[in-house]
């Protein structure tokens, strides 16, 4: 099993970064050409969404993505430090409420899109933070 970690600040300048090189990762490891678009898209979805809780929560740890490559499949995995706490019931109108609702939004949309670009998702999160693992198959590689 081979691992690349890649580690960078929460900004969205990065970002572009880290779907280039997970990509060309994904490439190396056998994944399919006609999907490394896909790969590059979930990537960007994924960090975007790790940059954003970092950045809502104040949290200027780095955001790492490591890219995992095992017999017959190509695993990403995207962890932020963004702390998740059980959600209770706000009071309408009370100081943050509408952003914690906006932000809580944009995290849902971030995940249904990456659902939409990859078949094997998984998400967990607590209050040390979370953890999206995405894979794709890989064909063995040929040599000509």
């Amino acid at each position: 099993m081979a691992t690349v970690e890649l580690r960078f600040s929460p900004l969205p300048e990065h970002v572009r970064t880290a779907r280039l090189v997970a990509a060309a990762v994904a490439r190396r490891a056998g994944v399919d050409e006609a999907v490394l678009d896909e790969v590059r898209l979930a990537v960007g979805e994924a960090c975007t969404r790790a940059v954003g809780l970092h950045q809502t929560s104040g949290i200027s740890a780095p955001v790492r993505v490591a890219l995992i490559e095992e017999e017959k499949q190509f695993s990403i995995e995207v962890a932020d430090e963004a702390p998740r706490t059980v959600v209770t019931p706000e009071v309408p109108g009370a100081p943050g409420a509408a952003d914690d609702l906006e932000a809580e939004g944009e995290d849902e949309m971030g995940l249904a899109v990456i659902s939409g670009l990859v078949d094997d998702v998984e998400v967990s999160a607590d209050e040390s933070g979370g953890l999206l693992r995405m894979t794709w198959p890989t064909a063995p590689l040929t040599l000509p």
